[in-house]
Formats: C-alpha cells, sequence, structure tokens
C-alpha cells in the first residue's frame, strides 16, 4: 500500500515538550485554525490586502496560502515548516520555522500565534524552545533570528527569555499603517551554553537529510 510519508517525510516529525507536542499542520487542520486564528496574529507587512476584504478576512486568507506556499515552494534553498501546536487533545497555536539558504548560512527564523484563551501559560516559549531544539540540536543552525513589531510583547518577551540579543530596528509598511519592527538574534554558542533544548524530544527525522541539505540528528 502506497505510504504517503515516503515522498513527504516532513509529515513524521515531531516535537514534543512537556505537555506541548508539535506536529507540521496538515490540510485538514486548516477550517479549525483559522477560526482559532487571533485578531492579533501577525503576518507579513508587506503583505498585499485584497480590496473588499477586511482585515480578518485577509487574515485568514494568508494564513491558508502561507500553508499551501510553504509546501509548493519548499526547496533546500528556501524551506518552511508550519506546525501545529497541541496541548492535551486542543490545539492551542501555530509555530513555524523557516531558512533562506540554509546550508550556508545555516541562519533560522521564526514566528507563531497562539490562541488567547491559553496565553501566559508558558506554551509559547515551550513552542519557541522545540523549534529551536529542531534547528540548532538537530539540523545544526549557527544562529536564529526573530523579528516582532515593537508593540508584541510577549513574542520579544520569549525571545528575550530564550537569550536572544538585540539585532537592530527597521520600518515597514503593515496593514495599519507604518510600524517598527525589532530585530533579534541567538547564536549556537548562546543555546548551548543555556541547554534549553534538554527536555525536548525531536522524533521523525529519518529520511529528511536531503530536505534541508544536511547531515541531520535523530
Amino acid at each position: 500500500m502506497y505510504d504517503p510519508g515516503d515522498d513527504w517525510p516532513l509529515g513524521c516529525i515531531r516535537l514534543r515538550n512537556g505537555s506541548v507536542t508539535l506536529r507540521p499542520v496538515r490540510e485538514c487542520d486548516l477550517p479549525s485554525l483559522v477560526r482559532l486564528l487571533p485578531d492579533d496574529a501577525e503576518h507579513d507587512p508587506s503583505s498585499v490586502m485584497l480590496e473588499g476584504l477586511d482585515l480578518e478576512a485577509n487574515r485568514r486568507r494568508l494564513f491558508m496560502q502561507s500553508y499551501w506556499k510553504s509546501r509548493a515552494s519548499w526547496s533546500v534553498d528556501c524551506w518552511w515548516i508550519m506546525f501545529l501546536a497541541t496541548r492535551g487533545d486542543h490545539a492551542v497555536g501555530v509555530q513555524a520555522l523557516e531558512a533562506d539558504h540554509f546550508p550556508a548560512l545555516r541562519t533560522v527564523d521564526s514566528f507563531s500565534w497562539l490562541d488567547t484563551a491559553v496565553r501566559g501559560q508558558g506554551i509559547g516559549t515551550a513552542m519557541r524552545t522545540a523549534v529551536l531544539t529542531l534547528a540548532f540540536d538537530h539540523l545544526h543552525a549557527e544562529a536564529a533570528v526573530s523579528s516582532a513589531r515593537e508593540d508584541n510583547r510577549p513574542s520579544l518577551g520569549i525571545s528575550r527569555r530564550l537569550g536572544y540579543e538585540d539585532n537592530g530596528v527597521s520600518r515597514s509598511l503593515s496593514p495599519t499603517g507604518p510600524c517598527t519592527l525589532c530585530h533579534m538574534i541567538i547564536r549556537r554558542d548562546t543555546w548551548m551554553a543555556r541547554g534549553h533544548g534538554s527536555d525536548v524530544l525531536v522524533e521523525g527525522l529519518s529520511g529528511c537529510a536531503p530536505w534541508f541539505g544536511v547531515n541531520v540528528e535523530g
């Protein structure tokens, strides 16, 4: 019997950090995730808004398109994994990990959003820690960057808690007008010294090395 996992092994990846589990988003997850998408979920500030759709409808559209793009445009030089985060049997948010020219630059970026009903419980930190463990401990990343609007205190707080350092600011256009983005970076030596990934279990990487263009551990 044909197993689609043979041709898309990325779907087998599992990241477990305490009560939080991450697995790649599937097509069947999209309807429930769109309903869960919070009003403050950030997206690329340069994204084009469709006239005739309000901001909420455009956010839902951009989320779904980003999922399809992450699948359709995958390459060794430009990849993007969108993970569904669950606690127990309940979906609580989305955590993504992406990279450009990863075999050469060994640098990843991340973004996430979390259901408003479960914020302030450490889930966002657990989610970010899980994908950074995948990046640093298994894909041999040398750095991870993150960007957030200056008023996105939860995201910036998670970055600082994990050891990211300030890496400059920039101005960008957004659907609600010009905004200031704060950029942060954490390097491999800082990550390893802090030992954040010691409690994270990473499974399902067998057969994934060709997809990342590097030797994969686990």
